[in-house]
């Protein structure tokens, strides 16, 4: 397992630079290699990807995302990945964004690649890219500020977790607002 770190100063408040990570099908966007990303719903996303002129597709899941702090998410299938970004606050409009992530190159090609340092040149590029899109836009493209982990699953309690109030209610669709978000009902 091969594991890339970078880290980036970004010059917009701390929920900017969150908000528009939580945008994924915007990734195309600043990330080489990557062609589309398609939301599934809170915890999923469908990926298309092109390495080394290899192209694959997979699903992720986000198994951790905490407003403004952190989301975690691994591969559900081949490529095997995973991995974490952080968001430090550096002020009201700064903040330092962290990208670690682990992976499993497979085949030959991929080997060779991760040898070549292809693969951690292309993240720190695309974490760079990150930077300047969001620091020329100044604002985000969205956002989504809900909360994911296992301890928010019906009936899912974490190690640790026993004094903590039991699960909240049965995840919404995505995209669907909370009570009280969103835009008032047309009448």
């Amino acid at each position: 397992m091969s594991t890339i770190e970078h880290t980036v100063d970004v010059d917009v408040p701390i929920r900017t630079a969150y908000n528009q990570w939580t945008q994924f099908e915007s990734f195309p966007e600043f990330m080489e290699g990557v062609e589309s990303v398609k939301q599934l719903d809170d915890r999923r996303t469908h990926w298309v990807v092109e390495i080394a002129g290899i192209r694959r597709e997979f699903e992720a899941e986000i198994t951790e995302q905490t407003p403004d702090h952190r989301i975690a998410w691994r591969s559900m299938e081949r490529p095997r990945q995973s991995g974490t970004v952080t968001f430090e606050t550096l002020g009201a409009a700064a903040c330092r964004v962290t990208l670690r992530m682990e992976y499993d190159p497979e085949g030959f090609t991929e080997t060779v690649g991760d040898a070549l340092q292809i693969v951690r040149m292309r993240v720190n590029g695309d974490l760079d890219r990150f930077k300047e899109f969001i620091e020329s836009r100044g604002d985000e493209t969205g956002g989504w500020r809900g909360d994911v982990g296992d301890r928010h699953e019906p009936g899912g309690v974490l190690p640790g977790d026993a004094t903590l109030p039991p699960p909240g209610p049965t995840p919404r669709p995505y995209g669907t607002p909370r009570p009280g978000e969103g835009p008032p009902p047309v009448a």
